[in-house]
């Protein structure tokens, strides 16, 4: 309970966007949403050691997600060029201040994440690819694999240096090959194959029935969590009572098991991670639920997937291990700790899997600790979606290529059946915290809509020329960060459209105090004060801010000349085109702003700006209620 209040401190007082798994917030800033703090120095601080209270509380989480957003925070604290405000800064590290260049940063860092939580570099360049990132390219692909490589290398030198004297505690068990069941037999036939089916289909109503009851238990958390950071704390220290509860009281119903004569381990263990706890059970007996509860998650997942040969357990006890951690992740995700889905899942699934397996045992060859295995293929499949990245990581930490077929197979299955039902879990968090994450591909009701029909006013524009006071105004009065020009007689024949300005840009300007008392072009000479870097992008907490400008009264009536820094060749689309078509181009190309133009002359050049939010369900159905979503929205 201290170690799970000081990982709750931690997030309540210093950084609130640490807790939870993280996944989903980089795959929203991977999106495009840039949201505040989600990678700021801060959350990287707490994100590390609240992950290690929090696993250290005995909380049924995982390390695995936070991992990936240790990457991304350690990737955006590079890619800004370090930390003005912990005086940890680099010149070189300036030339990554664009959109594009930080985006593939964080990629790299989120794949990073995955490699060295699970030891699978190939699955960390594959979960870059199929959950992180929106917007992919083969020079992409070949940083992400050179990072992860450097991940794998990096932890074999570690490894290697446990294993040579090293103190290092539990960690380098086993080497790269975390849970190494290739020694198991594997025969397929008919029957085997249809339990296989019939598992991932169960699984799948497990996983889905897991996501709805996530989804509940996180917005009931949010507003218990809205009230302060002693309700923060106590939630958590509450969930971690329970779970200590149930971690002691209920290996006592379970049964002694007489110890295998055939082990090539001490049983019962003498030290804390073994695979025998003896508990309350006389000399020469084990308990099978106590090897379970009161075992690093690491070691109970490796137990679940030992052959039988090897390991038992009464089919009572795998029973209640399944429920009690099947609930148990459930009221442990949303606390206010850094916490993973992925070990919870897993041990959940290897538990159902191993239990399945016991049931069938009559009509299938198959080995429990394989079923175990597959189970856990099943539930990750049947709660986050993912297909290939799950596959490939969980043959990295198996090192069973010969069950490469099956585990395709269970994970096809439990993710059709769950898809039918609801969203990934991790999508339905994004929903939850309100991040405005763009689908892939555009709702069916867009098609029967246009442009025009969703663009909300009122448009704020400036001419190509402007005065200090206008734009000071437009800044006061609105949060808008992209803002169309237009240049007019006499600096063209008619109202044309000059381009986009950004907002920060504009506070660039505003700060270097680049103006001009006529209204006119500017002397390119002024321009040469400040340098293209100045308007590179931001490091959070170093942008420019309203309050950080000093206008006298004698310049606010001054004129701002705006063609050199705006962007002459914003993305147009004309106000006719399908909502449907805009969406995806929106999204393709990873825009922020897209200005409206008319289809007939003699109008204003602009119609009005899409931005994200234009394009958010939320919106649009707002506008026109009649309108049928679809049963997932």
């Amino acid at each position: 309970m201290c170690l799970a209040a000081a990982a709750a401190a931690l997030c309540a007082f210093i950084a609130p966007a640490a807790a939870g798994s993280g996944i989903p917030e980089v795959k929203a800033y991977l999106n495009g949403v840039d949201a505040q703090h989600i990678l700021a120095p801060s959350t990287l601080f707490v994100k590390i050691f609240g992950s290690i209270l929090g696993v250290s509380a005995g909380f049924v989480v995982g390390k695995e997600g936070p991992m990936v957003h240790t990457g991304a925070c350690i990737a955006s604290l590079l890619g800004q060029g370090g930390s003005r405000k912990y005086h940890l800064t680099c010149t070189w590290l300036r030339y990554f201040k664009n959109d594009r260049d930080r985006r593939d940063m964080i990629t790299c860092g989120a794949a990073a994440g995955v490699a060295a939580a699970f030891r699978a570099p190939v699955g960390g360049v594959l979960f870059a690819l199929e959950e992180a990132a929106t917007w992919w390219r083969s020079a992409l692909l070949w940083r992400t694999f050179f990072t992860t490589a450097v991940v794998a290398i990096v932890l074999r030198v570690a490894i290697q240096f446990c294993a040579t004297g090293g103190k290092c505690g539990l960690f380098g068990e086993g080497g790269l090959i975390m849970y190494d069941v290739s020694s198991a037999n594997i025969t397929y036939s008919a029957s085997g194959i249809f339990a296989v089916l019939l598992m991932g289909a169960i699984a799948g109503i497990l996983g889905s029935i897991y996501n709805y009851l996530v989804d509940k238990v996180v917005r009931t958390y949010s507003i218990i969590n809205g009230k302060g950071a002693f309700s923060k704390i106590s939630l958590v220290v509450t969930i971690a009572l329970l779970t200590s509860c149930c971690y002691y009281f209920l290996p006592w119903i379970a049964y002694c098991i007489p110890c295998p004569s055939n082990s090539t381990v001490i049983c019962p263990s003498v030290d804390e991670s073994g695979e025998y706890k003896n508990f309350q059970c006389p000399p020469g007996y084990y308990n099978d639920l106590a090897s379970l509860f009161l075992n690093t998650n690491d070691d109970a997942i490796r137990n679940l997937f030992s052959p039988r040969i090897i390991k038992e357990f009464h089919i009572t006890s795998l029973f209640i291990y399944f429920a009690t951690i099947y609930c148990l992740g459930i009221i442990t995700y949303g606390i206010a700790i850094p916490s993973g889905l992925f070990i919870p899942v897993i041990l959940a699934g290897a538990a159902y899997g191993r239990l399945f397996g016991r049931l069938f045992e009559t009509i299938t060859k198959l080995d429990r600790g394989l079923f175990a295995l597959l189970g856990a293929a099943s539930f990750l499949g049947g709660t986050m979606r993912m297909t290939v990245s799950i596959c490939v990581i969980l043959l990295e930490l198996t090192n069973d290529l010969l069950l490469l077929p099956l585990v395709m197979l269970v994970l096809l299955v439990s993710k059709t059946v769950a898809d039918s039902f609801n969203k990934g879990v991790y999508d339905q968090i994004l929903k939850i915290k309100g991040l405005p994450y763009l689908e892939a591909h555009a709702e069916p009701y867009m098609r029967n809509l246009v442009t025009r029909d969703v663009v909300s006013g009122p448009l704020i524009t400036f001419s190509g020329i402007e005065k200090v006071r206008n734009i000071l105004h437009a800044l006061h009065t609105t949060g808008h960060n992209g803002f169309p020009v237009i240049d007019e007689p006499p600096f063209s024949d008619a109202p044309e459209l000059c381009g986009l300005v950004l907002r920060s840009h504009l506070l660039v300007l505003l700060k270097e105090k680049i103006f001009s008392r006529d209204r006119g072009f500017a002397n390119p000479v002024i321009f040469q004060r400040i340098s293209t870097l100045d308007f590179g992008k931001a490091g959070s907490g170093k942008e420019i801010k309203l309050e950080d400008l000093d206008i006298q009264e004698e310049e606010i009536d001054m004129y701002v000349d705006l063609h050199p820094i705006t962007n002459a060749s914003p993305y147009t689309v004309v106000e006719t085109m399908s909502l449907a078509k805009a969406a995806i181009l929106f999204r393709q190309h990873g825009l922020r702003h897209m200005c409206v133009v008319p289809k007939s002359q003699g109008r204003p050049p602009v119609v009005g700006i899409l931005t994200r939010h234009d394009f958010m369900p939320e919106h649009v159905l707002g506008l026109y209620p009649d309108i049928k979503p679809h049963k997932w929205q």
